[in-house]
């Protein structure tokens, strides 16, 4: 998929009144991606280099504009859409966010919303700051502190953060935030730790260790490192020498590779191989992965919560965004059926035949809805759906039938013209001439039997031509001097007896025909409830796996604080592993027991 993006656009723009407002033009760009994205977002304070960095992972050296003064230079969230360069398939979406702590701006949240919508619309974050992790660099990370007065999982009343013990937020919040990469720029010290070399991850676990302290400053002291553990369970470091010499920093975009440290080059190579190969695609809670027009969706509901004055929430934005989807899942659907379908030789020599079409389109239709469709769980978009198909089937058996009915009467109306002639020139009407007209229909009929392609409506079509044939039969009946009355009378019974018959061939065939579509209406339900059920195992299997996933990184990081001595912290964390346990198997019942219902549930 060509992406016509040569230079980055702004996504959100940050007024100077600190109102965020999605662009339009972001948004139709976004609406024309449908492959999955890998959302890359870059935050951290004003003129540290973060355009630098994001320029690297979209193999240019220009792009997002560095800037070369000590001003904010970025304002708002810029994005810029490019190939994947490791996946084929994927689009790359790097987002590149106003620096944060400006002294110029004066406002404080309008930075920590420029944070929280970095976390929630990417699948990877690096967190950009200079010189070393310490205390000072905790500190300005404080928009992780405060994370939880920014963003909602849950909305109030459905389990959300005031109806949650303490502690499960950041259980909630590790299946929705992306990784975590901090990149620490202009690094001088040497990687060694109690006279031993060590890596640049270890140096990042080493900084983020708590004390086992109590008291107010050591609770201050712990908080953002509490917060980025709970929070990013899953991190990177990547430290970065100086790229240049100081007068040549105001100039780094322009300047030749050979001026650049080789150690940072080295660096940097580093650093873009390790997000291009291990940042995952977007996805929402459950594992559906989110596509360019879905992420636009997603910063439209999140910056409108901002600018209304709420606060954000996840699971709302999912559930708003799942409408907005299974609505274009359905439309997606019925073009797959009318795509398969595309123009059927009509008429079908039989109803089997035309259901057996119909079967193919909307098994296709189906896999369409279900490779789209997420969070339908009363199926109320699936019904939708099968009303559509079951009106697309409505509507072919009506094309079918017209299709036949033309066919069929164009036969017998050029089958019957020498007949017509023969009744006009009066040739009947002359002593024998009932039988003769009897002979010529039955000849008529038998070559009416032998065209070709004539459809379901054949007997139902030939029916209806005899029956406005019998008053010009009558009159020559009573015309033929030939047959004595007694003998009309019998001729009458038998042309009634004959009529009779074919009505009662015809209503066979048409009760045959209503059987068959019973048949296919039961073949349809069962369609769709295969493909539900196949949805709802794989939905499960997610959840499964993203539970699985949590409850890993959690007990990792209870190992790791009963190391580091902070056993007021591990009892907490085992209260909350012991909740997502409690959590988890009851959400496995109810997945049971909706499997169990949905095996006998119907969508009619």
């Amino acid at each position: 998929m060509e992406i016509p993006m040569p230079a980055p656009i702004c996504l959100v723009e940050n007024s100077p009144a600190g109102e965020l407002r999605v662009q339009q033009e972001a948004l139709r760009v976004l609406a024309e991606i449908s492959q999955p994205v890998v959302v890359v977002a870059i935050a951290g304070l004003y003129r540290t280099g973060k355009s630098y960095l994001m320029n690297r992972l979209a193999s240019k050296r220009t792009g997002f504009s560095l800037g070369s003064t000590i001003q904010s230079h970025t304002k708002g969230i810029w994005m810029w859409c490019l190939p994947h360069p490791r996946w084929a398939g994927h689009t790359l979406v790097l987002l590149d966010t106003e620096g944060l702590g400006d002294v110029g701006k004066g406002d404080g949240k309008n930075d920590t919303w420029i944070f929280a919508l970095a976390v929630l619309l990417s699948s990877t974050l690096v967190y950009n700051s200079m010189g070393t992790i310490n205390q000072q660099a905790m500190d300005q990370l404080h928009y992780v502190t405060e994370l939880t007065e920014r963003i909602k999982v849950k909305p109030a009343g459905g389990g959300g953060r005031e109806d949650m013990k303490e502690g499960e937020d950041s259980t909630e919040f590790v299946r929705f935030f992306p990784a975590f990469v901090w990149a620490v720029r202009d690094f001088t010290l040497q990687l060694q730790l109690d006279g031993r070399e060590i890596t640049e991850d270890e140096y990042l676990e080493n900084a983020l260790k708590l004390n086992p302290g109590s008291s107010e400053q050591d609770q201050r002291y712990k908080l953002p490192r509490k917060c980025i553990r709970q929070f990013f369970p899953a991190r990177k470091c990547f430290i970065f020498v100086q790229p240049a010499s100081r007068r040549d920093l105001a100039q780094l975009e322009k300047l030749r590779e050979a001026k650049l440290q080789p150690e940072f080059q080295e660096q940097v190579a580093r650093f873009c191989h390790h997000v291009w190969e291990t940042s995952k695609p977007k996805t929402l809670l459950g594992g559906h992965v989110v596509t360019g027009a879905m992420l636009g969706n997603l910063a439209v509901t999140y910056v409108d919560a901002i600018r209304s004055g709420a606060v954000p929430c996840m699971e709302s934005a999912v559930l708003a965004l799942a409408q907005i989807e299974n609505s274009a899942a359905v439309g997606e659907a019925v073009a797959a059926y009318e795509e398969q379908l595309g123009r059927p030789a009509l008429p079908t020599e039989s109803v089997q035949e035309l259901l057996e079409l119909h079967a193919q389109c909307e098994q296709e239709a189906l896999r369409a809805f279900m490779a789209r469709a997420f969070k339908d769980e009363e199926q109320q978009y699936q019904r939708q759906l099968k009303d559509k198909l079951d009106s697309k089937l409505a509507e072919l058996c009506r094309w079918n039938e017209q299709a036949s009915s033309d066919r069929c009467t164009a036969a017998l109306r050029k089958l019957s013209q020498e007949l017509e002639k023969r009744v006009c020139k009066g040739s009947y009407s002359v002593p024998g001439g009932y039988q003769r007209l009897l002979d010529d229909q039955r000849e008529m009929v038998e070559k009416y039997q032998l065209v070709p392609g004539k459809g379901i409506m054949a007997a139902e079509v030939l029916q209806q031509f005899l029956k406005s044939k019998e008053t010009v039969a009558q009159a020559v009946l009573q015309t033929d001097q030939s047959l004595t009355d007694r003998q009309r009378e019998i001729e009458v019974e038998r042309a009634r007896a004959e009529a009779a018959e074919r009505e009662a061939q015809l209503s066979q065939e048409m009760q045959a025909r209503t059987k068959q579509l019973l048949q296919d209406q039961e073949r349809s339900h069962q369609e769709h409830v295969q493909q539900l059920m196949a949805k709802m195992e794989q939905d499960r299997r997610q959840l499964l796996a993203e539970q699985e996933r949590a409850l890993a990184l959690k007990l990792q990081e209870q190992a790791q604080l009963f190391r580091e001595g902070c056993h007021m912290e591990v009892e907490q964390l085992k209260k909350e592993i012991q909740r997502m346990e409690e959590k988890r198997e009851k959400e496995e019942r109810e997945k049971k027991r909706q499997k169990n219902e949905g095996s006998s549930c119907s969508l009619l």
